[in-house]
């Protein structure tokens, strides 16, 4: 079987060493054929672009492995929502995911596997909604506080965009024009027809 080894580390000053010769050894005991080493050197969990992932999973799209072997979960997904969206995203391309020190296995002829992959998902769903309930909460009181949440609103002469397009310019001249985007003219102008209409 040919497999990707995946390693990661937080800081300059951290070393992959550790986590790859454990990894080269595990698959030599396996007799596994490693096609591939995919390391990101000082790239916090926390980030979302992680160049050798990014290209992992490319090449992970393109079959050029059977299975992405990693140390520990917490070295592949800045979140569980994003370890399980990642995870899944390799099985939906047929390729097996084992992080060799929790015992974590998503072969298809596991059913432990599978059953551990189904679990993790829905850990995940409910780790997106815990967040979204909070976000939605912090929301409610700032609003109810008199704060007001979401992108500022554009100002701009309204009047103006009606006018122009009375006259006939397109959306995307006038947006030029006024110095907003074309989609804020768009509604700027239905808006403002449905309130003639309806006075």
């Amino acid at each position: 079987m040919r497999i990707a080894i995946y390693c990661r580390v937080s800081t300059a000053d951290q070393s992959c060493e550790m986590q790859l010769r454990e990894l080269r050894e595990y698959a030599g005991r396996q007799d596994w054929q490693i096609a591939g080493e995919y390391v990101d050197h000082a790239i916090s969990g926390k980030k979302t672009v992680r160049p050798q992932l990014t290209r992992l999973m490319a090449d992970g799209r393109l079959k050029r492995f059977d299975a992405v072997v990693v140390w520990k979960l917490d070295r592949f997904g800045r979140s569980l929502a994003n370890l399980v969206e990642n995870v899944q995203l390799l099985d939906s391309y047929g390729v097996r995911f084992v992080a060799i020190t929790q015992g974590i296995d998503t072969d298809q002829k596991n059913p432990t596997g599978r059953l551990l992959l189904h679990l993790m998902a829905a850990f995940a769903e409910f780790e997106r909604d815990v967040i979204l309930e909070r976000v939605n909460a912090g929301i409610a009181a700032a609003q109810a506080a008199g704060k007001h949440c979401g992108r500022p609103k554009r100002v701009f002469r309204r009047d103006d965009a009606l006018r122009m397009r009375s006259e006939g310019q397109s959306f995307r001249a006038i947006a030029t024009h006024l110095g907003v985007p074309t989609m804020t003219v768009v509604d700027a102008v239905r808006k403002g027809r449905a309130k003639s209409a309806s006075a």
